[in-house]
């Protein structure tokens, strides 16, 4: 094997690698929104995930059996439709819930563990216990080679393309947004944020159902890399909180550092090791790096 050809198998690696890290960010943006500014640990997050993913395969769906014409223009419609459904079903949730179980973060992991497997059971009866998978649209499928011997999938660049659009919106609304200024003055102080008018009761639900939203175009863009079943999302929350342990719990920008290092540490690692051993491997350089930063790569600042 000669240098070019390790070269195109270390970069067809490596963009395997970004296509596992758009999912993990998109799954790590909602829960940094979620138990980065507010404190919750929703284990429920990956159902969210799951919610999405199962949109797509139900427009994928009705597309072919009611409209096969609209096939190659559903997907893009599907994704605002997921991102809806997991907003409505987070508002939902945070209104019958969690708003009983704020400061008790010990009450609201084990009640949102128990919504978690409720949800699935909900998938498991209506949907069915089987994995599925949609037909995505023809301009998704293939691949593009920019050079000889190196094939890049076309749904990877999409997935790409999807979560740089959707971190970018995020960041532009936490920093210049209405909503963005009431959810950190309410993470700051949030005596003083109701005092000067600041409904956070109304801030509270309305973050919580956008990182739900978010995890639902996480399970949108999981649809393109893997086949859907009632446990899909919550294979992916463990490594979605620890994105955001790793990168400093309240910092977006650490949330995204960190979602590449493990994306591309595990993908790159999987190409020499076994599939269980390059887990180890990844988790074992977390907890190293955390036993000598245990406030993450980008700690927030604290005024004292």
């Amino acid at each position: 094997m000669n240098f070019s050809e390790m070269l195109n198998i270390a970069l067809m690696q490596g963009f395997a690698g970004l296509s596992l890290f758009s999912v993990l960010l998109l799954m790590g943006l909602g829960l940094a929104i979620i138990f980065g500014q507010m404190g919750v640990i929703n284990m429920a997050h990956g159902e969210f995930m799951t919610i999405g993913a199962y949109t797509i395969f139900l427009g994928s769906t009705l597309s072919e059996k009611f409209a096969p014409g609209f096939i190659p223009y559903y997907f893009p419609v599907a994704i605002g439709v997921a991102f809806v459904l997991a907003f409505i079903a987070g508002w939902v949730v945070e209104w019958a819930l969690i708003r009983h179980l704020y400061k008790r973060p010990l009450d609201t992991l084990l009640a949102t563990w128990g919504l978690s497997l409720g949800i699935q059971q909900v998938f498991r009866s209506g949907i069915g216990p089987k994995e599925v998978s949609p037909t995505l649209p023809d301009w998704l499928l293939g691949s593009w080679s920019p050079a000889e011997g190196l094939d890049i999938p076309i749904n990877g660049l999409f997935v790409l393309a999807l979560t740089a659009l959707v971190t970018a919106g995020v960041m532009i609304a936490m920093y210049r947004s209405r909503w963005g200024l009431r959810v950190r003055a309410t993470v700051s102080n949030r005596m003083m944020a109701n005092a000067i008018g600041i409904n956070t009761s109304k801030t509270d639900r309305l973050t919580f159902a956008i990182g739900c939203g978010i995890a639902g175009i996480a399970g949108a863009a999981f649809t393109t890399i893997g086949s859907t079943g009632p446990t899909s999302g919550s294979l992916y929350i463990v490594d979605a909180f620890l994105v955001v342990t790793f990168g400093g719990a309240a910092s977006l920008l650490g949330t995204v550092a960190s979602a590449f290092g493990i994306a591309q540490t595990q993908s790159i690692s999987e190409f020499f090791l076994s599939g269980s051993m390059a887990k180890v491997l990844t988790l074992s350089l977390i907890v190293l790096i955390l036993m000598l930063r245990p406030q993450g790569l980008f700690a927030a600042k604290v005024r004292r």
